[in-house]
């Protein structure tokens, strides 16, 4: 069964992996992430939460995937002079 939110199955078989780091979860979000036909992930970030953090709340998993539901920080763009000399 094909999963809008997971299209490649690597948040469930993520959760399947015993003794899973922390550091394995992010590399595995980050192939997720890059593996998502709509461009905002967020909906499905939520979706995924919804369907396994309540059984696994201490997963590392579970962890990336709330961080990643947290709203970004603001990013600022320097460019320039700016950029280079570190002036601002």
């Amino acid at each position: 069964m094909k999963d809008a939110s997971d299209p490649k199955a690597l948040i469930f078989e993520a959760y399947r992996i015993e003794g899973i780091s922390d550091g394995e979860c992010r590399s595995i979000f980050m192939d997720w992430a890059l593996s998502l036909p709509d461009p905002e992930p967020l909906p499905h970030i939520a979706a995924l939460l919804a369907r396994y953090a309540a059984n696994n709340p201490d997963h590392p998993m579970t962890a990336v995937l709330r961080e990643a539901e947290a709203a970004p920080p603001k990013a600022a763009r320097r460019g320039g002079r700016a950029a280079r000399i570190g002036q601002g």
